[in-house]
Formats: structure tokens, C-alpha cells, sequence
């Protein structure tokens, strides 16, 4: 099962990506373009050209998951920009609950998130 937890590292592509590629396609480009090892245990975020799908790599430790979330109407609300025009990144990261959010076509910064940590005690 796929599940992500606050541990998950979680990275988004911010660049659109062609669906026509499948894991290898995919995880290619993680090693690639990103530099990253895609059996690391992090999860990929992608869109593609036109913003209505959003394809997710993830490796758990003895497969990969390569799952695809096309929305139904309209396009995604949200996504990551480069913040510096000297830095052009591919990739930036983000925290769990903010991919959550995007999974669910929401804005990460407009949303009321609780402190991650509360002091016990």
C-alpha cells in the first residue's frame, strides 16, 4: 500500500513531464534530470503539459509505484514556480501534507495547516 507520513520525503518536478512514459521513463529522468536515486524511498511528484494529471513515483523498498491522478474537469489550482531565476531547479521539495494537498488539486500555501511538532509536557 502506498502510504505518506510525515517521514516521507517528498519531491515535486516543476517542470511539466511527458505521460507517456512509464516507470523506466520515469525514474530516468529522477537519476537524470533531477540527480536523485529513485530507490531511495522518496516520492516523485509530476504533471504534465496541460496541468490535469499528475503522475506520483514511488519505490517502497521492493517495487515501485507509479500511480496517475487525471482530474475530471478543469486543471490543477496549484503548482510549484521557480523561485529565482538564477536557480532553475527541476525539482523543490515539499513536505507530506502539502502533497496532500496538491493530490487533492488544492493550494498548499492557502491552506491552514497546524504547527507540524506541538510540544509535550
Amino acid at each position: 500500500m502506498l502510504a505518506i507520513n510525515a517521514n516521507t520525503r517528498c519531491f515535486v518536478c516543476i517542470e511539466s513531464q511527458d505521460f507517456r512514459k512509464g516507470i523506466d521513463g520515469i525514474s530516468a529522468i529522477v537519476r537524470q534530470k533531477i540527480a536523485h536515486d529513485p530507490m531511495s524511498g522518496a516520492l516523485y511528484l509530476f504533471r504534465n503539459g496541460s496541468g490535469t494529471s499528475i503522475k506520483v513515483l514511488f519505490y517502497d523498498g521492493s517495487a515501485y509505484w507509479l500511480c496517475l491522478r487525471r482530474l475530471s474537469s478543469g486543471r490543477l489550482k496549484w503548482w510549484p514556480q521557480h523561485q529565482d531565476q538564477n536557480n532553475l531547479s527541476l525539482v523543490t521539495s515539499l513536505t507530506a501534507r502539502e502533497i496532500q494537498v496538491i493530490l487533492w488539486n488544492g493550494d498548499p500555501s492557502r491552506a491552514q495547516f497546524a504547527p507540524e511538532w506541538k510540544k509535550v509536557g
